[in-house]
């Protein structure tokens, strides 16, 4: 993990920590009038890693476990304490702040877990999309070929800093896009996420380094098209 990365989670973390002393200070002043609210809190599971972390060939069991642990796991975990805050949470007397930093640290806890579950969905294949994908992929972007070589060129483009490479499928214009994201937070609005590269370090820095390039080579060799076919047919009906 670089300099970079352990400076940003130390301070989201350490934002998180100062939002949580100062919410569990106010809940334990305002206790009676936040149990007459009758507000709970979603609760969410992590699913269970969907393939061997042995099988996936040019990454390394090492990584994928401490990926799907430490990153996917540990959001569900973020974003239940958050919920569990949130629904305890005196809104008329939290200061503005807490507020803020409450429901921004929801939001990108929330975005993980379903970006990670998508990507780890789309791991663990060598084949080719479904007819109806495929068809779908060439008539939005003009072949495969063409949609793949734009797809790794944003991975790349990302690498040595952060964020997701998400095909989505737009409800709004029926269309497949290739959206660019900087973080959790900045995801197409109404977006439905069929495939995403995830490129933090934390996906790649342990096997690959630098080499950013290399893991998305890698990755765009075992993308398993199943479950990318089936959130497709799914969201196309939405539409």
């Amino acid at each position: 993990m670089t300099i970079n990365t352990e400076r940003r989670n130390f301070i989201a973390a350490a934002g998180v920590a100062a939002a949580s002393a100062t919410v569990l200070g106010i809940n334990q002043a305002a206790a009676e009038t936040n149990q007459q609210t009758g507000a709970r809190a979603m609760s969410y599971q992590a699913k269970p890693m969907p393939f061997d972390p042995k099988s996936i060939n040019g990454i390394s069991e090492k990584i994928l476990v401490s990926h799907y642990e430490n990153n996917y796991v540990g959001a569900v975990k973020r974003l239940n304490a958050i919920g569990t805050q949130l629904a305890e949470l005196d809104f008329a007397k939290a200061p503005n702040f807490v507020i803020n930093g409450l429901k921004r640290e929801e939001l990108i806890a929330a975005n993980s877990m379903i970006l990670h579950e998508v990507y780890f969905d789309g791991l663990g294949g060598a084949g080719k999309p479904s007819s109806a994908l495929a068809e779908a992929i060439a008539r939005d972007f003009g072949s495969l070929e063409r949609w793949r070589t734009e797809f790794a060129a944003m991975g790349k483009a990302e690498g040595g800093g952060s964020g997701w490479v998400i095909l989505a499928y737009s409800p709004r214009d029926k269309r497949l896009v290739n959206q660019w994201a900087a973080d959790h937070t900045t995801t197409l609005a109404g977006g439905r996420p069929v495939l995403v590269l995830d490129m933090y370090e934390h996906a790649y820095h342990m096997d690959f380094g630098a080499a950013a390039a290399r893991y998305v080579d890698i990755y765009m060799e075992a993308i398993r098209w199943d479950n990318a076919a089936r959130l497709y047919e799914q969201y196309s009906k939405e539409a």
